[in-house]
């Protein structure tokens, strides 16, 4: 077996990146991704356009070409795979890791297709595996998705949308426009102001002219068949005619799996895991974090654009053990 510097698990676009400054360093490493080239990319809605803007999306000064100013996930997808493919990074896709034991001064990392050693751990792995559920009867039907794809799926269905985020409002309007009946049940007073500022504008008038029905400050109580029921405001209950649910209510990290690690875990309703934010390092020796896992239950705090930075943190204190 051999003993690589670095095991990066995870093959985002930020574990890609610490593969990048690994290889530039001279350090053997080897990224573990459970699924494709930038899997959680992958698995975003087909139409989906980015909030960031080409160049943030950037890692290790490569160019990011889009047609237009905030690519769109296909070009997003093109791009980091022409960056593996023309590194020849050390990437094992479609291995799932199992389990991480720290044996004396190194680290065993179990997949679903063998065992590596390192002697040092970063885990990259997001927030997109693990969906916030609405934990109400029904949640658990086929007509029930937690994760988008294409709007053509849903033309001429009654669907319900939940959620104010990106994912939901864009969900809402292409279902819209592909000939869709919507309706969004939204649990705060209006629509997210995190919303796209392109995008916000366009659900707002959609609303006003009722093509697609909004309830505010609502929730889902159960979920049926043919059928949804939600609470509204003052606490009526309402019974909904309707074919699918789409839960787009947000998704957090594997904190179980961060746990199993030793990773110690806020015990408040941010569960922010434990890291030294000069070196991203966590509590347990050699074992760092890097990406928007570092946020916890706040998704929002960490992207591509302010999190690249971490490859390079990372790598530089690697290296200033060795001295």
């Amino acid at each position: 077996m051999d003993l690589f510097n670095i095991v990066i698990i995870g093959g985002g676009p930020i574990g890609i990146a610490c593969g990048l400054e690994a290889q530039k360093k001279g350090l053997s490493y080897v990224i573990l991704e459970k699924g494709p080239i930038v899997n959680s990319l992958f698995n975003y809605p087909a139409n989906m356009q980015f909030f960031s803007s080409s160049e943030r999306l950037e890692i290790d000064d490569i160019p990011f070409i889009s047609k237009e100013a905030k690519p769109k996930r296909d070009e997003a997808l093109e791009y980091y795979r022409r960056i593996v493919t023309a590194n020849k990074l050390n990437i094992h896709l479609f291995e799932k890791v199992l389990d991480v034991q720290k044996v004396a001064d190194t680290f065993q990392v179990r997949t679903s297709k063998g065992t590596y050693e390192g002697k040092n751990v970063i885990v990259a792995t997001g927030f997109y595996d693990i969906p916030n559920l609405l934990n109400v009867p029904g949640e658990d039907l086929e007509k029930v998705a937690h994760y988008y794809g294409s709007p053509h799926y849903y033309a001429g269905q009654k669907v319900a949308v939940i959620g104010a985020s990106n994912s939901a409002i864009d969900a809402a309007l292409e279902c819209w426009r592909k000939g869709a009946e919507v309706t969004l049940v939204i649990r705060g007073p209006e629509v997210g102001q995190r919303v796209k500022y392109w995008v916000r504008p366009d659900i707002i008038n959609r609303i006003e002219e009722k093509s697609i029905k909004a309830y505010f400050s609502s929730t889902v109580k159960a979920i049926h068949e043919d059928s949804i029921e939600i609470s509204i405001e003052k606490g009526e209950t309402q019974s909904l005619p309707n074919d699918f649910v789409l839960a787009l209510t947000g998704y957090k990290p594997n904190f179980e799996f961060l746990k199993m690690l030793g990773i110690h875990i806020s015990e408040d309703e941010k569960r922010l895991p434990e890291y030294n934010p000069e070196t991203m390092e966590t509590n347990v020796k050699n074992l760092y974090l890097a990406g928007v896992i570092c946020g916890g239950m706040e998704t929002h705090k960490w992207f591509i654009e302010n999190s690249r930075i971490h490859a390079k943190m990372i790598v530089s204190d690697i290296l200033d053990k060795r001295k």
